[in-house]
């Protein structure tokens, strides 16, 4: 069955689950500044890769709770013992590689803090006139998987050493954090 583009005003992709439908009408491509919340936002969507984003909306309160609720420094200090904790917490997914990673990726993160002034900054520095971006999507399959701002970005982070954070998954946060706007032209969102 093919989703439909526009449903109750909305894109097509949020359906009717009323948490996706307050994600999708509340969050997703609005811009995001603050690092706290980027933060959040790449520790989920790397935990997403391979699943649906709804399986990781409905376990965020508990990946709050589980990450200090997303507080970098904090993350970046867990230890060994945290990720067994972890392992048992069945809040989250239980995936020791993305765990690590979460942990990993909070001190790349903080390193990425220093050098550009906030990884808010480094985000924009992919973007031209380092200005988000407002694509014009008539259907869902006008939305593409990955740009060459998505590119350059997983590309430079990889570089780095971030993991669970390839080009589409990059794409992704950068529509759930706003740096690229792709509600469908009709979407009640654009109004």
């Amino acid at each position: 069955m093919e989703m439909q583009d526009l449903l109750n005003g909305r894109c097509g992709w949020c359906g009717t689950d009323s948490l996706y439908v307050k994600y999708h009408d509340e969050e997703w491509g609005r811009l995001v500044t603050d690092d706290r919340l980027l933060f959040e936002f790449l520790t989920l969507e790397s935990a997403q890769a391979g699943l649906s984003w709804i399986t990781i909306l409905r376990k965020r309160e508990r990946y709050r709770k589980a990450f200090y609720d997303f507080d970098v420094n904090k993350v970046a200090q867990m230890t060994e013992q945290d990720v067994e904790r972890l392992m048992q917490d069945e809040g989250i997914v239980r995936n020791r590689l993305k765990i690590k990673s979460a942990i990993s990726n909070a001190k790349l993160f903080i390193a990425i803090q220093k050098e550009f002034g906030s990884f808010y900054n480094y985000t924009l520095s992919f973007f031209p006139e380092q200005k988000p971006i407002s694509y014009q999507p008539k259907t869902l399959k006008d939305i593409q998987a990955s740009t060459p701002e998505s590119d350059a970005m997983s590309k430079d982070m990889k570089k780095r050493g971030f993991k669970f954070f390839g080009s589409t998954i990059c794409y992704a946060y950068l529509q759930a954090t706003g740096f690229v706007n792709d509600h469908l032209v009709n979407c009640i969102c654009r109004k």
